[in-house]
């Protein structure tokens, strides 16, 4: 009977014991994921180590129970696991706002990494959002006020620096002479920044230098042609077509006929010039001029029946 009685109070024991310690190894864990979840690192740590005390202090304690021997020291070191337990139940049972107060210090930290990072990135509404947590939530407002102003200031000065890239982006336009990209860069950018001050002229900034260059040709081709500068000249009246209208081009014409007519002799005097020196190569490549420029002359028809035959020679000599 006293045998029965041993084994029934050692089953009793060790029934008790691996309750108590399983109870204790879901607590580890559960802190242990809770921790992980809200990204508290000293939850995390203690269920790692409530895990960590299970797994070292259970088979030693089911081995003396076992054994038979150090009944004693079993049940206090029993009750010692059973009131770590309890504690961390207890705070496993704490509010997340319980929680919070207890580890102030360390959050108010976090946030105000968390916030600084969010600055450097340019992340101006995950920051904004941060600082309301400091202020509301925990209480910071102090510095919660210092962060929003920092924020809004790296908002506007980010905001800025975009339109001025985007004007430069529209003036490299105006300078390669683009000025239908030009034209339609400027209403998207008035489309995109509608509240900045520093786009609402911009499509009369296109226009304005769309009439300058204009006039500017207009006087520069006038000047070559007063000067007999007539490759110059010619060069202009080709670009000034695009940009004139009919009404526009009529004050120009008896100039651009004297211009031509001037051109179409140069070239005729060049290329008889290069036909009478032998110089095949260039009397061919000046009599595709004649042909391209002025195709519808008579001297573009004698060029024609020519032209064949300067480029065999041509090709022959190179």
């Amino acid at each position: 009977m006293s045998d029965m009685g041993s084994r029934s109070a050692w089953r009793e024991t060790t029934v008790r014991l691996a309750w108590s310690y399983g109870a204790a190894a879901l607590v580890a864990l559960g802190l242990c994921l809770w921790g992980v979840w809200h990204r508290d690192p000293t939850l995390t740590a203690m269920g790692v180590l409530g895990l960590v005390l299970v797994l070292a202090v259970a088979p030693v304690t089911f081995a003396s129970v076992r054994g038979g021997g150090g009944g004693g020291d079993v049940g206090r070191a029993a009750a010692e696991f059973r009131d770590a337990v309890e504690r961390l139940a207890e705070l496993q049972a704490l509010s997340d706002d319980a929680r919070r107060v207890l580890n102030r210090g360390r959050e108010r930290e976090l946030l105000r990494r968390a916030i600084e990072e969010d600055i450097a990135a340019g992340e101006w509404e995950a920051a904004l959002v941060l600082v309301r947590e400091l202020a509301d939530r925990f209480g910071y407002r102090t510095d919660a006020e210092e962060f929003r102003a920092r924020v809004e200031a790296g908002r506007r000065d980010a905001y800025e620096r975009q339109i001025s890239a985007a004007i430069a982006q529209l003036d490299g336009l105006i300078i390669q002479r683009r000025w239908e990209d030009a034209r339609a860069e400027a209403g998207r950018l008035s489309r995109l920044y509608p509240d900045s001050h520093r786009v609402q002229g911009l499509r009369k900034r296109v226009d304005e230098a769309h009439e300058r260059y204009k006039e500017d040709l207009e006087r520069r081709f006038l000047l070559a042609a007063q000067e007999s500068r007539i490759e110059d000249a010619m060069t202009m009246l080709k670009e000034l077509d695009g940009y004139l209208t009919e009404g526009e081009a009529e004050p120009f014409r008896e100039v651009a006929r004297g211009v031509i007519g001037k051109a179409r002799e140069n070239l005729g005097v060049e290329f008889k010039l290069a036909v009478r020196d032998r110089r095949w190569g260039q009397a061919a490549r000046v009599g595709e001029r004649i042909i391209n420029e002025f195709p519808n002359t008579r001297m573009a028809e004698e060029v024609r029946g020519m032209i064949d035959g300067l480029r065999a020679r041509a090709a022959s000599i190179g």
